[in-house]
């Protein structure tokens, strides 16, 4: 990753000092924004994400250049159980330094997942005239993405915990001043813990001159993540433990279950800016 973010200031520096001879760009990007999951039981909806771009193209030669910027992104999307009975279990302690087996059983658990990020791309254009006024473009590069929030808000029309104690061979479902029992219409927020990857990314469309120094450029593009955005430690109960009541309980939210869990971005859509000189 160290080498991945000094080539691309590198580049992006170069590429500053020769801005006087960029196409700039402003624009936006909407299409399904996906952060797809290896995590087991869980099942993700699919919602528009978008971003918003700035950035130049640098010419080389009349059909190839080199282009940067940053943008701004959002993904949203809501994940369930795909078991909604489901009992998922992990271990904790409790304020005796006991070790047990906590156990947790929602109705109708669904977990609202928003993430913004600061993305910056690096790539290499090519295009060609087609018709008067109109050219074809292909873009392929990376980007450098960088989560700046990944926060959730959780759910559930009711959350049930108990513990077990395997020593000893015993189950505790009813003792709220220790934090094991139910609790109706539970909802809270949490944020998991993030880091930077990289993308690839791919654009194809057309810019349609506006003027002698003005277009507007249309395109596909398709984004895809590398790695893993999460950054854990360890694993968690998706409804943290609390050992002095059952209310108050902590959203550590379904990815935590697995702390290696591969939680990436995919993206796809399209794309509209407007290049000036």
């Amino acid at each position: 990753m160290k080498f991945n973010i000094k080539n691309t200031i590198g580049i992006t520096a170069f590429l500053v000092s020769q801005a006087m001879a960029a196409q700039f760009y402003v624009g936006v990007q909407s299409g399904i924004g996906n952060i797809q999951s290896d995590v087991k039981g869980t099942s993700p909806g699919y919602e528009l994400g978008g971003a918003l771009k700035a950035g130049y193209v640098y010419s080389l030669t009349n059909h190839i250049g080199i282009g940067t910027g940053i943008e701004f992104s959002q993904y949203k999307q809501d994940v369930f159980l795909s078991n909604s009975s489901a009992t998922l279990s992990n271990f904790e302690v409790d304020p005796a330094t006991s070790a047990f087996e906590y156990r947790i059983t929602t109705s109708n658990y669904k977990e609202r997942q928003t993430l913004h990020a600061i993305q910056i791309p690096l790539f290499v254009q090519y295009k060609t005239n087609i018709n008067k006024g109109i050219d074809f473009n292909f873009r392929a590069g990376a980007k450098y993405f960088l989560p700046v929030k990944y926060k959730i808000e959780a759910t559930a029309t009711s959350v049930n915990g108990t513990a077990y104690y395997p020593d000893v061979n015993l189950t505790i479902d009813d003792l709220p001043e220790y934090g094991f029992g139910s609790q109706s219409n539970y909802s809270a927020t949490g944020e998991y813990q993030t880091k930077a990857i990289v993308m690839s990314m791919f654009e194809l469309g057309f810019t349609f001159d506006m003027g002698a120094k003005n277009a507007l450029y249309a395109a596909m593009f398709l984004e895809n993540g590398y790695g893993s955005i999460l950054d854990q430690d360890k694993e968690e109960s998706y409804i943290g433990y609390n050992p002095t009541s059952v209310t108050d309980r902590k959203a550590n939210g379904l990815y935590s279950t697995n702390k290696n869990a591969k939680i990436r971005p995919v993206a796809f859509g399209v794309t509209l800016a407007w290049n000036f000189m």
